[in-house]
């Protein structure tokens, strides 16, 4: 099972709270994972659908405890690619449908003749903080995924239209998550990248324990990203000071060879004979064994003044 579909399964056995919650939670999906007929003389046909049978058994409990009405579901085998099955919870009572989508404020209705839907949030639904946070339970049940975190960093809800993808991305920046659109094929795609928002987004919808593992999977990367960088950074020092270690040492003996170690100053010649007996040592610990001790910056100036030795002795 992907962590997706547990994070969803968790939701699903959650409380959904007060009744303006449940038809909050419900409405986002039905908006999200509906297909809804409109037919003349205003007659209403409602389908949910969805591949995850802890969702369907969430819309079916929904259903019964707003409405005291049992929805019909129907189970659709997936025989090609072996997906999952679909579940259908199929509306077929005659007026439910109409009522559902009237209390959801989702039916544009202003007359029997003309029947709309409306493609934005209903603002009726999302008066309460609690009602947000159930609306985007919802949406995230009907339409959400949310990556591995071992892989990505990466949560996102696909809509059908921008309005209502637009509508989606304000509630969720609500809560100062970061949200932003784009389009992908035929859909728009509202996501959250950062790690942090997707965690404080998994704790609005109540998915505390995915949001657990994905805190336990973050710090894990983030140690082993700073121990990488670490690592990386000692080895770039010790590869800095190996390399410069070796061009010490040959600029000594070019002096040792060419010009001779006793026609150099006492102290320059003190540094070298040091640098030679000491190869792998850093300048700090050559200082310390300099009589008497010297600082880094003293040990590089000599040893830079060696170097300058060497430039003018060839250049000359």
């Amino acid at each position: 099972m992907s962590f997706s579909s547990k994070a969803k399964g968790e939701i699903c056995r959650t409380s959904p709270g007060k009744d303006c919650c449940k038809l909050t939670e419900l409405a986002a999906l039905i908006q999200t994972s509906e297909t809804i007929h409109l037919y003349s003389k205003g007659k209403i046909k409602l389908k949910i659908v969805t591949e995850n049978a802890f969702i369907a058994r969430r819309v079916f409990m929904l259903i019964k405890s707003l409405y005291n009405e049992s929805a019909e579901i129907i189970v659709r085998k997936n025989k090609k690619l072996r997906k999952n099955n679909s579940y259908i919870l199929h509306i077929a009572k005659p007026g439910l449908a109409r009522r559902m989508l009237t209390d959801a404020y989702i039916l544009d209705a202003s007359n029997n003749s003309e029947i709309g839907l409306r493609q934005v949030i209903p603002a009726e639904l999302i008066k309460n903080r609690c009602c947000k946070k159930a609306y985007l339970r919802g949406a995230f049940l009907g339409s959400g995924s949310v990556s591995n975190p071992e892989k990505a960093y990466h949560l996102e809800f696909v809509a059908r239209s921008r309005v209502y993808g637009e509508s989606l991305c304000a509630l969720l920046n609500d809560f100062d998550l970061g949200a932003k659109i784009i389009t992908r094929k035929n859909n728009y795609v509202i996501y959250v990248k950062e790690g942090e928002n997707i965690v404080d987004l998994l704790s609005i919808i109540g998915a505390h324990t995915a949001l657990l593992n994905f805190e336990n999977i973050r710090v894990y990367k983030d140690m082993r990203n700073n121990i990488n960088r670490l690592v990386n950074c000692e080895t770039a020092n010790l590869s800095k000071t190996v390399n410069a270690s070796i061009r010490q040492i040959e600029n000594i003996n070019y002096i040792k060879e060419n010009i001779g170690l006793e026609n150099i100053s006492p102290s320059l010649r003190s540094i070298a004979e040091l640098r030679l007996n000491y190869p792998n040592a850093s300048l700090k610990e050559l200082g310390e064994l300099t009589s008497p001790p010297l600082g880094k910056s003293g040990v590089n100036h000599r040893l830079r003044k060696l170097e300058k030795i060497v430039n003018d002795h060839k250049s000359g």
